[in-house]
């Protein structure tokens, strides 16, 4: 008995998974369609990358995959320029992009410019992060 409670609240919290990742890219798709994004970067496990994809599609909106380690997927969509300009510039892991490819991504996702600069310096001049902001390698020490 106890092993169909398990199995029950187990699918009960996989649909709720579903569910949440499903409504974040819904409030994604929202923010592109009235303008408050050009591009955006969707990660999920790739189990719902096939439900994004569909989603997507219904609507028209152009996008681009990315593998993002063992389980998960990116999932890039917007505007076609900036899609074009991703398929240019992300030819790798995240984690392997050059401080300038991380810049621009970042920049074109509409991250915060004054932290994207911040961190571009701190990834340019070696900076690991662990310091807190007091190396040498950091601007002011921040």
């Amino acid at each position: 008995m106890k092993t169909m409670t398990i199995s029950t609240e187990f699918k009960a919290a996989e649909r709720e998974q579903a569910r949440a990742t499903l409504k974040v890219l819904m409030n994604h798709i929202y923010e592109l369609n009235k303008g408050v994004r050009q591009m955006v970067l969707f990660t999920c496990k790739k189990k719902y990358g096939e439900q994004a994809v569909q989603r997507l599609e219904s609507q028209g909106i152009p996008y681009v995959l990315q593998p993002a380690g063992q389980q998960n997927v990116n999932v890039y969509f917007g505007r076609r320029e900036c899609l074009e300009a991703i398929r240019l510039i992300v030819t790798r892991p995240l984690n392997q992009l050059t401080p300038e490819e991380d810049f621009i991504l970042g920049a074109m996702l509409g991250y915060d410019l004054c932290a994207q600069c911040e961190r571009y310096c701190k990834r340019k001049n070696g900076c690991k992060g662990e310091c807190q902001g007091k190396c040498d390698n950091c601007i002011n020490g921040n």
